[in-house]
């Protein structure tokens, strides 16, 4: 099993990395956010065990921006015990929560849990279809009516999202926090201008919408009579 920490603290880092090899594990470690987060996308790792505050993009931004293209398990590390900290880490793709500091006994064990559930766990479908639409979410492939849409990032992480929560009405402000990981300003349209280019792209060039909005609500992909 291939492990990835992203730890800032290098003590820790370095006392994580060489106890989770005498379990057996395989362990890469990233220092920051922008580093942990290249790695787990370009690697296939079996768990990350992330920290919540990080240089560069703190553990929440990787996690958010991470769940747009894979599930690995996460297991969050923090020196915060706040009950709405905990709460955001798991609303926002976590599937477990350590506080600092912690027994490794307990990490291990932890661990080991969360690897048998992802084993029991049928692997996520790396193309997702609604009618005419297919994205490859390993490719970065939108596909409509057999024609290519051509995304940029955010817009592809939008549609992503958007396209595996197909027929749920999501609100400007979680959009907010899982494509662009931050809070949600009223001041700020960048949900409303991504959403308006990404429509432009991916509906207006065909005959039947898929991307609705839900007056006062947010925005919905589905298809409609």
């Amino acid at each position: 099993m291939q492990l990835l920490v992203i730890e800032d603290e290098s003590k820790l880092a370095q006392y994580l990395h060489q106890g989770l090899r005498e379990e057996g594990f395989a362990v890469d470690v990233a220092h920051d956010g922008v580093t942990g987060l290249a790695a787990a996308l370009q690697h296939a790792y079996d768990l990350v065990v992330l920290d919540g505050m990080l240089p560069g993009l703190d553990g929440f931004a990787v996690l958010a921006a991470l769940r747009q293209s894979r599930q690995t398990p996460v297991l969050m590390l923090t020196a915060r015990g706040e009950v709405e900290d905990r709460v955001r880490g798991l609303r926002s793709g976590a599937d477990d929560y350590l506080v600092k500091p912690f027994a490794f006994s307990e990490l291990v064990a932890r661990i080991q849990v969360l690897l048998r559930r992802a084993a029991a766990t049928p692997a996520e479908a790396t193309v997702l279809r609604l009618a005419d639409l297919e994205v490859d979410l390993i490719r970065r492939r939108v596909m409509r009516a057999g024609q290519r849409v051509d995304l940029t990032n955010k817009e592809f992480n939008l549609l992503a999202l958007l396209l595996r929560r197909q027929g749920a009405v999501l609100s400007r402000t979680e959009l907010a926090a899982q494509v662009w990981g931050m809070n949600f300003d009223s001041e700020t349209n960048i949900v409303e201008v991504a959403v308006r280019r990404l429509r432009d792209k991916l509906d207006r060039p065909f005959a039947r919408p898929l991307l609705h909005t839900v007056r006062g609500m947010g925005y919905v992909l589905e298809v409609r009579a």
